[in-house]
């Protein structure tokens, strides 16, 4: 009996200090990153702003062809929305449009369902850069106790930052080729 109460004792230990360790991660987190697109701000912006564009561009559109999605509100700018449900690398969720000042910034509500409950702010910013527009791509929220619990495992800068990495490539690539002029 002895034996099984130290067992007990040492897992209820470690369990605690795990705890203890979940509760000492930070409340919030962020992810940015940016890219130079050579082009005008209006018209990298013009693809941020319209949901119907991210189709071009965003990392996630590939994971799931067959991703069921639907827009609402207006057709761009504040109050459009975009609704997704897909498999599971894509999950289930909702962006809506809160702001939107052409050609500086577009701030968006990004509420995950499935897998994961949660909800975001995604922001977009848009400045003058040598060579075209500086494009910046961030994403902040609150940590829950689950949310602390995985960044102990997994790195979320990493892990949406190469997210980010790829659909601003993405849509640089998309925008510059656009602008470039006919051989």
């Amino acid at each position: 009996m002895k034996v099984l109460t130290r067992v007990g004792l040492g897992l209820l230990a470690v369990v605690l200090l795990f705890v203890i360790a979940v509760m000492t991660r930070p409340p919030t987190f962020r992810v940015e990153r940016s890219a130079t697109v050579a082009a005008p701000a209006e018209v990298v912006y013009a693809h941020v702003v319209d949901f119907h564009a991210w189709q071009g561009w965003s990392p996630w559109e590939r994971l799931d062809p067959s991703m069921q999605k639907t827009y609402g509100g207006p057709a761009s700018g504040t109050g459009a929305s975009y609704a997704w449900s897909g498999n599971d690398d894509v999950g289930e969720g909702k962006m809506t449009i809160t702001d939107a000042k052409q050609p500086s910034n577009v701030t968006i509500r990004l509420e995950f369902i499935k897998p994961i409950e949660a909800t975001n702010t995604t922001t977009f910013a848009f400045a003058p850069a040598p060579g075209g527009t500086k494009v910046t791509w961030a994403m902040e929220g609150e940590n829950s106790f689950i949310g602390k619990a995985f960044g102990m495992f997994m790195d979320m800068d990493k892990m949406i930052g190469a997210d980010f990495e790829r659909g601003l490539g993405a849509m640089k690539q998309i925008v510059e080729s656009k602008a470039a002029p006919p051989s």
